[in-house]
C-alpha cells in the first residue's frame, strides 16, 4: 500500500522542474468561420487577368503549444460556398470541369506548425487533399498574433498564411490547352478561439 508523504512528494516536484519539462499543456483554438476565408488568384485566358475567389464556408482546430513550439491545424474546406463574387462563375467553378463539388464536396488541409521563432509559428508544413487528391503544401505564416478576446476573455490568435500551388497536379486543368498559367496564389486568413 501506497502512503502519501509529502517529502517525496517534493522531491518529485523538484526532479521534474530540475528536468527542464515544460509543465505547459498545448491549447485547442477553434476556428471561426466569420473570421476564418481561404481565398485564392488564378490566371485568366495566360495573363489577359486575374481571377480571384474565396470559400465562405470552412471549419477547423488548431492545437497549439507556444511554450514547447509545437503545434497542429485541421482546416476543412466547404467548396460549393466559393465566391467570386460572380454567380455565373461560381456555378462553373462548382462543376466538373472545376472543383466538381458534388463528388468532392470538400477540401482539407492538415499540418503542423513549425519555425517558431519567439513562441510565433513562421509556416505550417502539411497536406492538402483537393478533388481527392493529397499533395504536400507548405503555408508560409507571414503574420501571427495573439490576444485575449475582447468579448469572451480567451485568447484569440490569428494569421495570415500564403502559398502557391499547380492546380493541375489536384485534376484541376480546365484551360491548360488554351495557355492558362496552372498556378494558383493560396491565401489563408485565419482566426482561432481558444476552447478554455
Amino acid at each position: 500500500m501506497t502512503t502519501y508523504s509529502p517529502v517525496r512528494t517534493a522531491l518529485a516536484g523538484l526532479a521534474v522542474a530540475a528536468s527542464g519539462v515544460a509543465l505547459a499543456a498545448p491549447v485547442t483554438y477553434e476556428l471561426d468561420p466569420t473570421h476564418t476565408y481561404p481565398s485564392f488568384e488564378a490566371d485568366h485566358l495566360g495573363g489577359l487577368s486575374v481571377w480571384r475567389g474565396k470559400f465562405n464556408k470552412t471549419a477547423g482546430q488548431v492545437v497549439m503549444d507556444r511554450e514547447a513550439g509545437t503545434g497542429a491545424i485541421d482546416l476543412v474546406v466547404e467548396i460549393d460556398s466559393i465566391d467570386f463574387g460572380l454567380e455565373q462563375m461560381n456555378a462553373a467553378a462548382r462543376g466538373q470541369s472545376l472543383f466538381d463539388a458534388e463528388r468532392f464536396p470538400q477540401a482539407r488541409y492538415r499540418g503542423q506548425l513549425a519555425g517558431f521563432t519567439d513562441g510565433r509559428p513562421t509556416r505550417v508544413d502539411g497536406e492538402l487533399t483537393l478533388k481527392g487528391i493529397t499533395r504536400p503544401l507548405t503555408l508560409e505564416i507571414r503574420r501571427f498574433k495573439c490576444m485575449p478576446h475582447p468579448l469572451f476573455k480567451r485568447e484569440l490568435c490569428g494569421a495570415d498564411a500564403h502559398a502557391e500551388f499547380q492546380r493541375d497536379a489536384f485534376g484541376i486543368d480546365a484551360g491548360k490547352a488554351y495557355g492558362f498559367d496552372m498556378a494558383v496564389q493560396l491565401r489563408v486568413q485565419v482566426e482561432a478561439l481558444a476552447t478554455r
